[in-house]
């Protein structure tokens, strides 16, 4: 199995599911539940704050979405979600598509981990000042 992702064209995954009514209800939920908790939205990557209009959510796991006669169900677990400005989103993706290791020997979870760990000095300031 390959952590890479796929051209939108065969990808059901984006070219169907990210666009479903299941997943808005969802990534809405996701978001709420994060502003109940008193968490503050913020890039998992760079760190820094942004609200639910410009934020992505990175999938660790696709374990919680399914699809049955054509209606799918978003029913991943809150951890399972990711934060991530649309830039660094791609940035994850980038690195995980291009590193061997990352797209083929290591689960989506451990892929996203490591990516994240070479990312986030490239992205957040080294004196923790906001850019």
């Amino acid at each position: 199995m390959s952590n890479r992702r796929r051209p939108a064209l065969v990808n059901i995954y984006r070219s169907e599911f990210l666009r479903s009514r299941a997943w808005f209800a969802r990534r809405d939920r996701w978001f709420r539940d994060q502003t109940a908790r008193g968490i503050p939205l913020e890039c998992a990557a760079c760190g820094q704050p942004a609200d639910k209009h410009h934020l992505e959510l990175h999938h660790l796991d696709y374990t919680g979405m399914s699809s049955t006669n054509g209606r799918w169900l978003a029913l991943e677990a809150h951890e399972d979600l990711m934060p991530l400005h649309p830039y660094c989103h791609d940035l994850l993706h980038r690195l995980i598509d291009r590193d061997p290791v990352l797209s083929g020997n290591r689960t989506r979870r451990d892929a996203t981990h490591v990516a994240l760990q070479r990312l986030r000095p490239k992205l957040q300031p080294a004196d923790g000042s906001t850019p």
